[in-house]
């Protein structure tokens, strides 16, 4: 009897149990989620924003493929590239996922051979990160870049891209924020300095990075303990990374015996001076912070690099405003485009990131507070009849409407109800109702109904399409 049943188990386990019946898991994969209709309009706006603003400054848009060659990622990003999704093998090719936007572009750049190129590139990403997606960060998530290749002079395309971080910022309406600015020269100079071996540079640079999410003591530790660093080099930094200001520490710096005395931290400190000189003239020096202890992890950054945050206050008597986390970020790349050009042939280059997805968190968490009703439908028209039998005629002034590039609707019912249809663009927030009744079709009219305000109007068939503009243009 046991081979029996055995047998028997074994051919229902081949047949699949419950044949047809397969139960899906229906979630979406670790750190991704899906976008309603009212997400996607919250979204929208957020775009729209940075879009125009990328535009105001003249910049073309480019797009460039989901993944690339893996050769074309690696050692692009320091301790970072194993959070890069790589493919399985498909027809020869490694390949995997793109990291970041930059990268890419600079590869269309050496590929293209292109020397001069002002661009924006909105796109999804993907790290194989440990998301916290409460925070805004996931496996897949939307970039908005905006870059500036080509040789020109000092810091005038440095400071336009601080300009755009300010602008989009101050449009989004996200609250008081900070723009934190320092040089990977400066940086590179300090280490020098400071008795950093140049092997060190990079590993130590990334401990310099978490400084603004845990305190000085613990980043001592990790250099110290973790890296290897002397404990005397360890308190020398520890002196220049606490250092925040304006012109005044950029001078202060220029002055300072061992900084002045290095190279590569005297042209890093010239630069940064030109830079709050053309911030001035921006008139936005008032959100920008010179600070030694921003170190953005990634490799390929060569000079100037800065990094928006925003600023909270917890409560009305807390002095110091609360860091609630970067929403952009950027910096110079002079080397990158070089380093895929056969001939090494250098395009300098400067970008900045917006983080879209931690805007994009922050303004659905405010529209959530407010309980404002959103959106998610840009009809400006609902083509309704008051009486029977009239579905023809609906669904011909629809058309017309349509054909006047009028947003337009009409419920899919052949006798809907009036009731009903007003009810339908209280819900959606549609402003405007066209009625056909038998009357206004003898009369050559139809009845325009506002639906705040509940007012009604003849408005004659052939102006109909000129008066539904003029009166939405003004919602």
């Amino acid at each position: 009897i046991a081979k029996e049943v055995a047998k028997l188990l074994e051919m229902k386990a081949q047949l699949g149990e419950d044949e047809g019946k397969h139960k899906f898991v229906l979630k979406t994969p670790k750190g991704t989620r899906d976008y309603g209709p009212k997400q996607m309009a919250i979204r929208e706006r957020a775009f729209n924003a940075i879009i125009s603003c990328f535009k105001r400054h003249g910049a073309e848009v480019i797009d460039t493929p989901v993944f690339e060659l893996k050769e074309t990622l690696t050692g692009k990003y320091g301790e970072d590239s194993k959070l890069i999704y790589d493919l399985k093998d498909q027809g020869g090719e490694l390949l995997s996922l793109r990291y970041d936007l930059t990268v890419p572009f600079a590869r269309y750049l050496a590929m293209n051979k292109i020397t001069n190129i002002k661009r924006y590139h909105i796109a999804k990403v993907y790290r194989r990160d440990n998301p916290a997606m409460t925070r805004g960060r996931y496996r897949e998530f939307y970039q908005c870049d905006f870059d500036i290749a080509g040789q020109f002079d000092p810091m005038i395309p440095d400071a336009e891209c601080l300009k755009i971080v300010h602008e989009i910022l101050s449009d989004l309406q996200l609250g008081d924020f900070i723009i934190k600015v320092n040089d990977r020269r400066i940086l590179d100079g300090m280490f020098a300095v400071c008795g950093v071996p140049d092997s060190k540079f990079r590993t130590i640079c990334s401990s310099v990075d978490k400084l603004d999410k845990v305190p000085w003591e613990e980043v001592r530790s990790e250099m110290v303990g973790e890296k290897g660093l002397s404990p005397e080099a360890a308190d020398r930094i520890g002196e220049y990374v606490q250092l925040h200001g304006g012109l005044d520490l950029v001078e202060r710096l220029l002055q300072d015996p061992k900084l002045s005395q290095n190279k590569l931290a005297k042209e890093g400190l010239g630069d940064m001076k030109l830079l709050f000189e053309y911030l001035t003239l921006f008139g936005i020096t008032e959100k920008i912070s010179f600070d030694l202890s921003l170190a953005r992890g990634l490799d390929y950054y060569t000079g100037v690099i800065f990094e928006a945050v925003l600023l909270h206050q917890e409560n009305e008597h807390v002095e110091e405003a609360v860091s609630v986390g970067s929403v952009a970020g950027g910096g110079r790349y002079d080397g990158l485009v070089g380093m895929f050009d056969p001939k090494g042939r250098k395009v300098p280059c400067v970008g900045v990131s917006i983080g879209i997805e931690r805007i994009f968190s922050i303004l659905e968490q405010r529209l959530e507070a407010s309980e404002e009703k959103i959106r998610t439908t840009e009809t400006q028209v609902l083509v309704a009849s008051a009486q029977k039998k009239l579905l023809e005629e609906r669904l011909k002034l629809i058309s017309e409407l349509w054909d006047g590039g009028i947003k337009a609707e009409m419920l899919y019912k052949k006798n809907p109800k009036l009731l009903n249809q007003l009810q339908y663009c209280e819900d959606t927030g549609i402003p405007l109702v066209a009625i056909v009744g038998e009357q206004e079709l003898k009369d050559g009219v139809v009845k325009l109904r506002i639906v705040a305000t509940r007012e009604e109007i003849n408005v004659r068939r052939e102006s109909l399409v000129e008066e539904i503009r003029i009166r939405t243009s003004q919602c």
